[in-house]
């Protein structure tokens, strides 16, 4: 629904437009167009369990990992084959229960259409279920009705609407039944709209329907949160390194294999095919899924300590990578309560301003936030005496006035008492006030973001509030209003950019408050540096991407620009959101990650990766170095792991080209993947060096593909050794030392590989590592000196010199990979420091 069109007609107009009148529709006629409209119901695609969950299976990743588990049924590795499946079933269910419950939230925006109305139907008042009205449907709103749909209005008295859920504005707009001279563009403009889920303050009015359902503002919302597709930074990444890891094993068996066939003939092709499949086996990194649920859960339960919920796993490395935090001001970096801050004039100055309120009136109360933070600053003793006074008659508050005026009496005098705009106030006060000093004091406020409300009174006779009577009233002072910042977040935006993230302010307010706020916080050095939604929106898309870059605060943005700015940004960086409207509920959803804060609207709770329980911003930080210690080590799997499975995936490949036996049979490749996971997996619990923790992190697979690449052509350098000292001796003495040489050498790799630092500048190993790859490394020395090795491995014992060979060849692979890793290392560093990318190098 297109509202624009409507802001400048008139009532009558309007009307026209909906063939309706201003006693509403018949009961016919509304069933009739509930016929073309539909229900005034937010629907969406209904989802069901089955899709999400066969989603699940839809990676290249998880293709490799079915067909090594059943590979290895067949094999007879059962065990194998049962931790392998296992690891998918983990993996699947978690990302099953997450996906489907974040597909659900939609439902939740339902609770905002509200259940009962007034309307107009057959010329007479009736209530009815909001769910039947249609465009057209004259109806009635009083103060604290959450609005049914979006409406034009038709009259207002004193209408002040909430729009907070939708803009992220903290103050209610005060709306009128009067035509505008310009169509409104953004909803913030639209003075004669009521939109559905905003809550009326205070005052009456008559509103003609003009959408329903999907075709409400809110319906929009719901459109593009339902619309856009997440998917995690994790999930993508991963998805392109499973691709590339895929691509590479099938290429390589193929040639493997039709190389054997050509020197050796096709005798042996069973046999082949068998070891074709342990090969293949033997590069896939089954362990990756438990490596990394296992440290997504340990980062939230750290996380959980301090009141932060973490409801999508792989969401607490994607904080670890974000470059861009974009985050709304009301209730993330302000407080969303509105307080009085200064006062300038007259010590009665508060009192009187809240005589001019209805808190004084028996049985009556207001939901303005003004009205509300005036009486919160007026002591005990003040609210007691505003018992005492009466109001006679008001002027309701007129968006062409700026003012409100009211009559009262304390039986003994009657006062005229107006509140409003200060260019609107002072020039019916007495001039015994100095203008420019009290401008000065106005502009200040206004520099940091303060709203300024003007008090003047006067003695009257009369019985009627009189707009005659507006004049040489007493100027009593000025109060001005302020939303607080949160204590914690001037110090967690600094530490944000300590960390090398971005922050960027996405409000719904105005460019004044917007930039005060930034300026207090110390996101910008000039309050005036903001853009807004209108003039970003008036750029080509070349001069978006650069406003995205020199621009740290964007206000009088609707959700729709926040959702655009967020998709724009992904284009280049990896972004977080952090909100809690409805209106942010777009944004939240298409950010790489989303994180609310407590008190968020349960839209955008649910659509939320994560929930900041503690208000306190510096738990972002917490996260944020949390998912970068996951991804560290994360990263360290992957890279052992390949460089590993690489270097023994191809000298094992090729050796088997020009020896007359296999160098190491099936059940000896797939023992040494088994064992080698354990440490492997312990990685997640490993410690990282504080330099990984300085910048984002993202995966880049080309430069993993490098590094495992050098490192696999080192580890098989090393491979080749065993295989010059043992192959000749006998197919039983090379296999087993080079199934025991394999095993060490990947230890002591991962003890090299675990840090970029030379091993004894490295911050030590956690305990877990350092005992699991101790019991592994025992197990290998003595596994083919048993019975069990010889007999189900087919292993020889070996031979003093064989062990001392062997040991040799490790600590040289050892001292080797150091030196390698160092110069590689040194060698991406000044890559880095002349910004030239690893892409660029590649692609050279």
């Amino acid at each position: 629904m297109d509202y624009t069109e409507y802001t400048t007609k008139t009532s009558e107009e309007v009307l026209r437009k909906f063939s309706t009148t201003q006693s509403g529709l018949t009961s016919q006629e509304a069933q009739n167009r509930r016929k073309i409209y539909g229900q005034n119901i937010l629907s969406a695609k209904e989802v069901h369990w089955y899709f999400s969950l066969l989603r699940q299976f839809q990676s290249p990743f998880l293709y490799l990992l079915v067909g090594a588990g059943l590979l290895s049924f067949f094999l007879r590795e059962t065990l194998d084959g049962f931790m392998i499946f296992l690891f998918i079933a983990i993996n699947s269910i978690l990302g099953f229960i997450q996906e489907y419950r974040s597909e659900k939230t939609l439902q939740l925006l339902k609770q905002y259409v509200v259940a009962k109305t007034k309307v107009y139907r057959d010329g007479k008042e009736e209530i009815i279920t909001s769910a039947v009205l249609v465009p057209g449907d004259v109806i009635l709103i009083k103060p604290g009705d959450i609005l049914p749909a979006d409406i034009r209005f038709l009259a207002t008295e004193n209408i002040l609407l909430d729009e907070s859920v939708l803009t992220g504005e903290s103050v209610a707009i005060t709306k009128t039944a009067d035509a505008l001279s310009t169509e409104a563009k953004e909803i913030y403009q639209a003075k004669n709209i009521g939109f559905s889920g905003t809550h009326v303050v205070s005052g009456e009015g008559k509103g003609l329907v003009i959408g329903t359902g999907k075709n409400t503002a809110i319906g929009n919302i719901s459109s593009l949160t339902a619309e856009t597709k997440h998917t995690s930074s994790f999930e993508k990444e991963i998805g392109k390194l499973s691709s590339f890891v895929l691509k590479l094993i099938l290429l390589t068996i193929a040639l493997i294999l039709v190389a054997n066939i050509i020197i050796k003939g096709t005798e042996h092709i069973p046999t082949l095919i068998i070891f074709s499949v342990a090969l293949a086996i033997s590069v896939v990194p089954e362990a990756l899924p438990v490596v990394t649920t296992f440290s997504f859960s340990r980062g939230a339960l750290h996380l959980a300590k301090h009141k932060v919920v973490v409801k999508r796993l792989s969401a607490i490395e994607d904080l670890g990578s974000i470059e861009v935090l974009c985050t709304d001001k009301t209730g993330t970096i302000t407080e969303n309560q509105l307080t009085v801050s200064d006062i300038n004039g007259h010590q009665e100055t508060i009192f009187y301003a809240c005589l001019a309120t209805p808190f004084h009136k028996k049985e009556q109360t207001s939901f303005d936030p003004f009205d509300i933070a005036l009486l919160n600053k007026l002591p005990q003793e003040k609210k007691e005496k505003l018992q005492s006074y009466e109001t006679i008659d008001e002027i309701p508050f007129d968006p062409q006035r700026r003012r409100n005026t009211v009559l009262v009496t304390n039986k003994t005098e009657k006062e005229l008492i107006s509140r409003g705009a200060f260019e609107n106030i002072f020039p019916l006060c007495k001039k015994n006030s100095t203008i420019t000093s009290v401008q000065k004091w106005i502009d200040q406020q206004g520099e940091q973001g303060k709203r300024v409300l003007a008090i003047a009174k006067k003695t009257v006779n009369t019985d009627r509030a009189e707009k005659q009577e507006e004049k040489d009233m007493e100027f009593l002072g000025l109060i001005s209003f302020i939303d607080p910042l949160k204590k914690t977040s001037h110090q967690a935006i600094a530490q944000a950019k300590k960390l090398q993230v971005d922050i960027k302010i996405l409000t719904g307010d105005s460019k004044e408050v917007a930039g005060a706020v930034a300026y207090q916080i110390g996101l910008i050095a000039d309050p005036h540096t903001v853009i807004t939604g209108e003039e970003f929106d008036a750029f080509n898309q070349e001069k978006q991407h650069e406003a995205m870059e020199k621009f740290s605060v964007f206000a009088r943005v609707s959700p729709e620009q926040k959702h655009n700015i967020v998709q724009l940004l992904q284009k280049t960086h990896e972004v977080g959101f952090l909100g809690e409207g409805i209106n942010d509920a777009p944004a939240l959803k298409a950010a790489n990650v989303a994180l609310v804060v407590e008190g968020a609207s349960d839209i955008a709770r649910e659509t939320a990766d994560i929930v900041l329980l503690n208000k306190s911003l510096q738990v972002i930080i917490d996260g944020i170095t949390e998912g970068r210690e996951i991804f560290s080590n994360t990263a360290k799997y992957i890279k052992a792991t390949l460089a590993s499975n690489f270097g023994n995936f191809y000298t094992v490949a090729l050796s088997s080209l020009f020896i007359p036996f296999l160098p190491l049979l099936p059940l000896q490749i797939l023992l040494i993947n088994l064992l080698t996971d354990f440490p492997m997996i312990a990685v997640a619990t490993d410690k990282v060096d504080k330099d990984d923790l300085r910048r984002p992190k993202n995966y880049n697979v080309k430069e993993i593909a490098i590094f495992a690449t050098v490192m696999g052509i080192v580890s098989s350098l090393f491979d080749f050794l065993f295989f010059l000292f043992f192959y000749k001796v006998s197919p039983g003495v090379l296999q087993t030392n080079w199934f025991i040489g394999s095993v060490l050498t990947e230890l002591l790799f991962l003890f090299s590989i675990r840090s970029r630092f030379f091993i004894l500048r490295a911050v030590p190993p956690s305990f877990t590592l350092i005992f699991l790859s101790g019991i592994v490394f025992i197990i290998t020395l003595i596994l083919p000196f048993t019975y069990f090795g010889q007999t189900i491995f087919s292993f020889i014992a070996p031979r003093t010199q064989d062990m001392y060979i062997i040991l040799g060849i490790t600590i040289s692979y050892f001292i080797v990979t150091e030196l390698v890793k160092n110069m590689y290392y040194a060698l991406m560093n000044k890559i880095v420091k002349h910004g030239i990318t690893s892409d660029a190098i590649i692609n050279r």
